[in-house]
């Protein structure tokens, strides 16, 4: 057998310069704190022949012969939690959950315990907390089960002979940032420390088919720290968002390799944990004012969910030179972008005015058959025109002005008229062939172009 030795190099990232000392300038291509730590491994004897180095598990075979017939999944408990994940956690899957600081992501992984803990054998491992912070916490939670051991330790070395003698049924790691591998000099948190203790628990939970929950810090840019290849490796990475002084969290799937990445999960944080919320819409609109200008509803389909959220829009004078222009939860680039649409298509002149838009809830919507919710609220703030309260809008708007359909218009026009909503504003190309729930009395009012679309309130 062939006798290796680790070598510590530092590789740069964008030409991929090796060196055996840390530079600031990469020497090769001239960019700077490029250069990071890998590990190399230097054979000393000599290499096998690939016939011996070859495993039976790496042996080519037919996709016909392999079989899916015990493929099973755990249900975590929430179904809010199971949409995201497209039906539960797979066995030997890798799961990164991100998000702020606080925001829920240990209280989500303990109330997965205190469900699954019932029939399965759960490793919670925390690099942060002791055992007695665990313990409190799990006490308000009302978490309480004989299945769930608790471990404290940062060594993934010590981890990964942990997993492969007490083989557990799941496997939670609380936070990736804090392991540590003792074969590198740098500091826990660093990019190659959380690389290599990523790859070194994906390798233990492939081995034995135990699924792994890894908590992930996030940055100030809002992704989560360490190399993107940390979410290369895994199998799902799920975001929390929303704001930490807010009740409401939206947990969104940005890779899934075992489900959809476009469903969402709608959670309340309270003082027993996170509760789901199961009709988000309902949640979205409650508060709404009545009578006001500014404000319109818009309909967004999250994956198979339609959900209705509320745009408010304020246009004001600027007191300064250059307008100034803000949103929370809409793209700020398409914003500009409306707002020049509204200038040379309407005569609605924004130049020289603040403009705002804020979507309530924290969600963020990304979806462009928002634009026409987010131009009328626009229009309603700037004229002081109020949209009726019973009044919905959805559509993409094109730079000629012009309203493009989008899909899955009548789900959204089922998922209004089940709200109580009597109007809706939406493309005249997708109103062919629209069934209209036979219980409901909304109107359908179909628009070509953004200048149809405000006349229908009167501007």
């Amino acid at each position: 057998m062939a006798n290796t030795k680790v070598k510590s190099m530092y590789v740069c990232s964008e030409c991929g310069y090796e060196s055996v000392k840390w530079y600031g300038k990469c020497p090769g291509c001239g960019e700077w704190n490029t250069l990071n730590e890998e590990i190399k491994e230097v054979s000393k004897t000599g290499s096998q022949s690939p016939q011996k180095r070859a495993r039976p598990s790496a042996m080519p075979m037919k996709i016909s012969e392999i079989s899916t017939e015990d493929e099973e999944r755990y249900y975590t408990g929430s179904k809010e939690l199971d949409r995201v994940l497209g039906g539960g956690i797979v066995k030997g899957s890798l799961v990164l959950l991100g998000g702020d600081p606080g925001i829920g992501k240990s209280t989500i992984l303990l109330q997965i315990c205190n469900h699954l803990g019932k029939i399965l054998k759960i490793l919670y491992i925390s690099g942060e907390e002791s055992k007695r912070q665990i313990k409190l916490r799990a006490s308000r939670l009302g978490v309480n089960c004989d299945n769930l051991f608790v471990m404290t330790e940062t060594d993934v070395e010590i981890i990964a002979e942990q997993i492969q003698t007490e083989k557990p049924d799941l496997v939670m790691i609380d936070s990736i940032q804090t392991m540590n591998y003792k074969e590198l000099s740098s500091s826990p948190g660093s990019v190659t420390q959380v690389r290599e203790c990523t790859n070194i628990l994906m390798r233990v939970s492939k081995s034995l088919d135990i699924p792994c929950i890894i908590v992930g810090h996030v940055n100030k840019d809002g992704a989560i720290a360490g190399p993107k290849v940390l979410e290369h490796i895994v199998d799902a990475v799920l975001y929390f968002e929303g704001d930490k002084q807010m009740s409401y969290r939206i947990l969104r799937a940005v890779k899934n390799r075992y489900g959809s990445t476009n469903e969402i999960g709608v959670f309340q944080m309270g003082d027993t944990g996170l509760s789901e919320v199961e009709n988000p819409s309902l949640m979205l609109l409650s508060g709404r004012p009545k009578n006001v200008s500014g404000t319109c509803v818009a309909c967004t389909m999250e994956g198979s969910r339609p959900i209705l959220a509320e745009i408010q829009g304020l246009v004001t004078n600027s007191g300064y030179g250059n307008a100034r222009r803000m949103c929370t939860g809409f793209d700020y680039n398409r914003m500009s972008m409306l707002l020049a649409v509204l200038e040379k298509r309407c005569g609605y002149f924004f130049s020289s005015m603040d403009a705002y838009i804020n979507v309530i809830g924290g969600l963020r919507l990304d979806e462009p058959a928002t634009d026409l919710a987010v131009s009328m609220a626009l229009v309603s703030s700037l004229k002081d025109m109020v949209v009726p309260e019973d009044v919905l809008a959805f559509g993409e708007v094109g730079l000629t002005g012009e309203i493009r359909s989008v899909s899955r218009a009548a789900v959204r026009v089922s998922e209004a008229a089940r709200l109580g909503f009597k109007k809706c504003i939406m493309p005249y190309h997708n109103i062919k062939g629209l069934t209209v729930p036979s219980d409901s009395d909304i109107e359908i009012i179909g628009v070509r172009s953004i200048r149809e679309a405000v006349a229908v309130l009167g501007g």
